[in-house]
């Protein structure tokens, strides 16, 4: 199915049955599997031949949906993860050890943002945040000798800064680093990332990818184009033997399209055992079907709310690239022309106090510690998901106090405006 369109893969990318067998992708809920001899087991412990021994790894249901994940992205290889905290954490862990240093967006969702400068820190692996608007000058400028990767998002939450991925992924390049993008808001329906020169795409697949609230889940993919042989001396873990997996060298066993996941799985998966359930994965999979159906009028409904907000007396400010007055507007039209997503960050006037008391007064939608959902759902974040940052983190990552992210599901747009009109009246 590599040549079908992305609609298609949707719907039946990662699963092709054979006569007589499911339809649908089957759930394997299994922890184990049986085999006929020792030596049959051994060869898969040895990664000398293909196949399941025990689910921690991997199982043949999450298999299927990180298959269709890397045909979306347009990647080699995928795995998936039991949230999309655990798929950046695998992502950046996988290169980053003690002693080495990320640069990273400091537009970001809050808590990626605290697994970087404070738990990684703790690990003894140093970030340096730039402005998603930063110059090419102060983008080099952040890297060091010791720099292993570059992060960001492709839409920051709840920012809603738009990265400019090719900026991004020449200055990693330049320094012979990988560009990891988080793609969750915008998903490949409306952004791959890849074809802007960024090699690693994870995902909170709880998000669109999954769009009804009903599993969490991660996914990391690989666009299998990062040489890492040529800068072996900044990879060891890819680049030379690694005796706690009898002595494989991942990028020489399993080249550019396979080293990244391969050993993400047979490390990290292996130590910390973050797996995505076969359960929820079937759900993911469920999501995924419709999703590009999804995606348009979630933009759609995101667009009406907007411009709405936009032309309100008690409304500051509104974040939303689909404006045409949006800073990040153009860049917009460059990476996202055919929509970014259905979330929308507006400021009140009157800071938190009014935050709150127009969350208050909703009535459709939710308030809720979620987004990109078939329902629509609402918070604060400064006092909910980005509470554990600083005033002037809270700044630096474009989250004022009195901000509102407001995350438009597939409802009536008249009846999402109709609500957000009452809410607005009791300020």
């Amino acid at each position: 199915m590599q040549n079908c369109d992305l609609d298609t893969l949707c719907v039946q990318g990662g699963y092709t049955p054979g006569n007589g067998e499911p339809r649908q992708i089957p759930i394997v809920q299994s922890t184990t599997f049986k085999y006929e001899t020792g030596e049959d087991m051994g060869k898969l412990f040895d990664l000398e031949a293909s196949g399941y021994f025990y689910t921690r790894l991997q199982n043949p249901t999450n298999d299927a949906v990180a298959a269709k994940i890397a045909a979306l992205e347009g990647g080699t290889a995928a795995m998936l993860t039991s949230s999309g905290q655990a798929a950046n954490f695998f992502a950046l862990f996988n290169l980053a050890g003690c002693g080495d240093h990320i640069v990273a967006s400091s537009s970001i969702y809050g808590g990626t943002f605290n697994l970087i400068s404070v738990t990684m820190a703790r690990m003894g692996i140093e970030v340096t945040f730039v402005s998603p608007d930063c110059t090419d000058a102060e983008l080099d400028a952040a890297f060091r000798e010791n720099t292993k990767c570059v992060f960001g998002e492709t839409i920051a939450n709840p920012a809603l800064t738009v990265l400019d991925i090719e900026q991004f992924a020449r200055a990693a390049h330049a320094h012979g680093v990988p560009l990891i993008v988080d793609n969750t808001f915008a998903t490949p329906v409306n952004c791959r990332p890849f074809e802007w020169g960024a090699d690693i795409v994870t995902h909170s697949t709880t998000k669109y990818m999954d769009g009804h609230g009903a599993a969490v889940g991660g996914a990391i993919v690989d666009s299998g184009r990062f040489d890492w042989m040529a800068h072996a001396e900044k990879f060891p873990g890819l680049c030379t033997p690694d005796e706690s997996y009898h002595g494989i060298t991942y990028a020489e066993k399993f080249g550019q399209a396979g080293a990244f996941i391969t050993k993400c799985t047979a490390q990290l998966m292996r130590d910390f055992g973050s797996i995505q359930s076969p359960q929820h994965a079937f759900y993911l999979n469920l999501g995924l079907e419709s999703l590009h159906v999804r995606m348009a009028r979630h933009c759609e409904n995101g667009q009406a709310v907007a411009e709405f907000l936009q032309s309100h007396p008690k409304v500051k400010h509104v974040s939303y690239c689909g404006l045409p007055g949006d800073p990040y507007h153009a860049r917009a039209q460059k990476y996202l022309p055919h929509g970014s997503c259905g979330v929308v960050s507006f400021e009140l006037r009157g800071g938190r106090e009014a935050a709150s008391r127009f969350l208050n007064s909703l009535r459709l939608a939710a308030i809720e510690t979620h987004v990109a959902d078939a329902r629509t759902c609402c918070l604060n974040p400064a006092s909910t998901t980005h509470r554990q940052m600083t005033d002037a983190q809270l700044a630096a990552a474009g989250v004022p106090a009195g901000l509102v992210r407001v995350s438009c599901g597939l409802e009536s747009a008249a009846d999402l405006i109709a609500d957000l009109s009452q809410a607005l009246e009791k300020v």
